[in-house]
């Protein structure tokens, strides 16, 4: 995701399209979207910041055909960083949204 957007990029739609495919050949099949975001904002913030980037992920899902009820949403905001750098490029891999399957 970019910097304080919530918006699918293009350059996931290919992967999303996969995992959409499984949900909607398998009914009973359930995810969890884990919301993420870098550290800059208040912890406030970067919760609520995830949880949208997750419920863009879930939407995006659903209008590729897995159902509504297959996908579970959480934000863990800053708190789970992929890499714990303090530049840009460690940022930008801690803007993102985990898809688990269970």
């Amino acid at each position: 995701f970019d910097f304080d957007q919530a918006i699918v990029r293009r350059v996931g739609h290919e992967e999303l399209n996969k995992h959409a495919q499984v949900l909607s050949g398998d009914r009973y099949m359930r995810v969890r979207l884990e919301g993420h975001a870098d550290e800059r904002g208040t912890r406030e913030y970067n919760l609520a910041l995830g949880e949208r980037r997750a419920n863009a992920v879930r939407a995006y899902l659903v209008a590729q055909g897995a159902s509504r009820s297959q996908i579970e949403v959480i934000s863990y905001g800053e708190e789970k960083p992929a890499n714990s750098g303090h530049n840009e490029s460690s940022w930008s891999e801690n803007r993102r949204v985990e898809i688990v399957y269970r």
